[in-house]
Parts: structure tokens; sequence; C-alpha cells
């Protein structure tokens, strides 16, 4: 039964790989289904049920993200290129369609991108690529760091993680208000609970943007706190994810008691920043795990 499911991963993943290598080409579900050796007939749910999107909106979004990329790279292709790439027949579609997804036009995210908007925008994409993601830790994969202090504006949750993207939204809203990007200022998500604690009204975590800023004391939504500094085992994880428990499970319960180490009081914490990478102006998140240490 383990190789038959390995099998249907492996045959999926093909499909996304295949998908990656052929923006420009026809992705249509016959063309797809027969990458992975499936029938047309049933692949377009078989995929939904595996990633938790249609292919065409996965298709949609490789696409959007590659357009997006182009844009803030260079100015060397034009908008109209750059929506045709996309699938779109029209420039002004195209523009509609990225400003309801980033919130800005082509031409002003081309000038200033929104790396925030942007990050989320993608969050079903980045979901569906790490579906199949079969993530296995050891310790070579740990490193132990002198962490400096960091001040921090945070933003409480407190109560059901049902609600925790309104949080979420908030603490967006008062980043771009207060210019703080995730380009130049971290983001800190410090886990004061489990993430499914028995009764769900006890979750707790903290927000946190990296800023030595002053908080109004008014403000209501934010408060002025400190990342304290110290050694800290640094575990990172390979892609943008919501659920960092396989790697909170693997240092509490194998590396740490291998380590002989013991743990510091202050919760296990994670920071998530933008990387540029190499080739030019285009951005990943790193998302790092700290479980602090004595």
């Amino acid at each position: 039964m383990k190789a038959s499911l390995e099998n249907y991963h492996a045959r999926m993943q093909r499909v996304l790989d295949h998908i990656d290598q052929h923006l420009d080409d026809d992705l249509g579900l016959e063309a797809l289904s027969s990458v992975a050796a499936f029938s047309k007939f049933h692949f377009h749910r078989q995929f939904m049920a595996t990633f938790g999107l249609s292919v065409h909106r996965y298709v949609q979004l490789a696409r959007m993200k590659r357009a997006s990329q182009r844009l803030a790279a260079s100015d060397a292709q034009s908008v109209t290129d750059i929506a045709m790439d996309a699938g779109y027949d029209a420039p002004d579609a195209f523009a509609r369609a990225f400003r309801q997804r980033f919130g800005q036009s082509p031409s002003s995210f081309r000038k200033s991108p929104d790396w925030g908007a942007w990050l989320m925008a993608f969050g079903p994409f980045d979901k569906a690529r790490n579906t199949l993601m079969q993530i296995i830790f050891d310790h070579d994969d740990v490193m132990i760091r002198d962490v400096s202090p960091t001040p921090v504006a945070i933003m409480e949750h407190r109560g059901d993680r049902a609600t925790l993207q309104d949080t979420i939204q908030r603490f967006i809203a008062w980043r771009k208000a207060t210019g703080l990007s995730p380009e130049t200022s971290p983001t800190f998500n410090v886990f004061r609970s489990e993430r499914e604690p028995a009764i769900a009204a006890d979750y707790s975590m903290d927000i946190c943007v990296g800023t030595d800023q002053p908080i109004d004391e008014k403000d209501g939504q934010m408060k002025a706190g400190v990342i304290p500094g110290g050694r800290c085992a640094v575990l990172r994880y390979p892609g943008n994810t919501n659920n960092l428990e396989p790697a909170a499970l693997y240092l509490y319960r194998e590396w740490l008691p291998a380590s002989g180490e013991e743990v510091r009081d202050f919760p296990v914490y994670c920071q998530r920043r933008l990387s540029r990478l190499a080739e030019g102006p285009l951005h990943e998140v790193l998302v790092e795990l700290f479980l602090p240490l004595k």
C-alpha cells in the first residue's frame, strides 16, 4: 500500500514539475493527465483532492507568479508581453486580475512591489506545492546559534486558531501603515501554546515585526517587546509553511534528548524573512524555527 501511495505521489509531482517547465505550453487537462498517466475524465478531481485547488487555478497562479517576478526583475519586457505570456488575451484583463490578487496595478508593482501582499496571494499555491513534500530532519540540519536581542512590535493572538486569519490581516494592515516592509523588517511568530490545545480557546501566539521604533501606548493593537538574545537551536524549514509542528516535534522529541542541551525559559519561535535570490530582485521566504537553550 505504501509503495502504491508513493507511486501516486510521484506521478502527481511529475505534473507539478511539468507545469514549472512548460508554462508557455498547453497545460490543459488532457495534456497534464497524460503526463501523470491518469484518465483525463478523473484527473481534475484527483488533482483537486490532492492539492486543494483545481488544475486551472494552479496553472493560473504559476503563470501569475512568473509574471509578477518578471515585472519586479526588469523593465525590459513590456506589461503587454508579460500579460500574453501569462495567458491573458488583453493587458486590461491581466491588469484587473493582477490588481485583484496583489492590490496593485502591474506598473505600480514594477516600481515598488508590496512583497507582503505578494506572499499572501500565493498562500494556496505554496500550500499545494508543499503537499507532497515528505520532510525528514536529521541532527546535521540543526545549528546552534548565538542570537542577538531583537526589539519587536507585538500583536497578541489569544483564542481559537479559527480566528487567527483575522489577527494576521490586522497585523499586515498595521505594518503597511507604519511602512515596515517584509523586505527590511523580519516577522516572528512566538508559539505560546500547542498548535492544537485540548481547549481551542487556549491557543496563544504572538505575531511580531522587528523594529526599534516606539509604539504609541494608545495604539490598542500593538505593544513593544523583545525577542531575547542567547543560544538557540535553529532548524530551517524548506519552504514557506504555516505548520511548523513537524519541525518542532523533531527538535523536542529527537534532537533535544540526544544533544544533552537544556531549554531556556522562553517559548519556541520562528522567524520569517524575505531572501533575495542571486539572479535578481526576486524573493523567496526563509523560515527558521528557534528553540531557546541555556
